[in-house]
């Protein structure tokens, strides 16, 4: 079941943005919802008031830093924190909804990222519990990331060790790592081989 985006969203989004999920709040005791939107470009959370008010706030796959994501039997939650402190928390969310988000998130970020998100799982008996983790970054891939809900149901091939190396020179040749990350990073992919 497709679920409507609220015009807060809609009328929010950048020319040629697409919305792949969007969950909204199940239980609260306030008068109005709130939701969480996932687009091909960044995690959107909205809190509608009443008379027409409402707070948007919005993170760039770029700068998402840390998402941590539970869910038990009854919902789920989610706590997004970008790189410059901004915290956005949703709970009580649909599970099903919000498993499906977790994973479109987590290959967003795999996508766009320059080194792989560290992702930390944990399966307990009645839940789950996500911690993905971008590290970051000062440069990222200047591609224009496709479709979130095409990449999150396509399998992402692995990158050549020997390219990432390739890559990595050219970062630290015009600068953009210093010698002591290049190093770090150069033994990590010679492991690889």
């Amino acid at each position: 079941m497709e679920r409507e985006i609220p015009a807060e969203i809609s009328e929010n989004l950048y020319p040629g943005e697409n919305v792949a999920f969007c969950i909204k709040k199940k239980l609260t005791l306030e008068a109005k919802p709130k939701f969480l939107a996932v687009t091909d470009r960044r995690v959107i959370y909205l809190d509608q008031k009443l008379l027409g008010r409402y707070e948007l706030a919005d993170i760039p796959y770029e700068k998402l830093e840390f998402v941590h994501f539970r869910h038990g039997k009854l919902g789920a939650e989610f706590i997004l924190k970008s790189e410059e402190g901004k915290t956005l928390k949703l709970s009580w969310m649909d599970k099903k909804e919000a498993q499906d988000a977790i994973v479109a998130i987590r290959d967003a970020l795999n996508t766009i990222a320059v080194e792989p998100v560290s992702i930390q799982k944990k399966k307990k008996l009645i839940g789950e519990e996500w911690k993905l983790t971008k590290p970051r970054e000062f440069i990222t891939r200047s591609l224009p990331m496709t479709r979130v809900v095409e990449v999150s149901k396509r399998e992402v091939p692995k990158e050549d060790p020997i390219e990432k190396l390739k890559k990595l020179k050219e970062l630290y040749e015009i600068g953009a790592i210093t010698r002591e990350e290049f190093e770090e990073k150069k033994k990590k992919l010679l492991e690889q081989i």
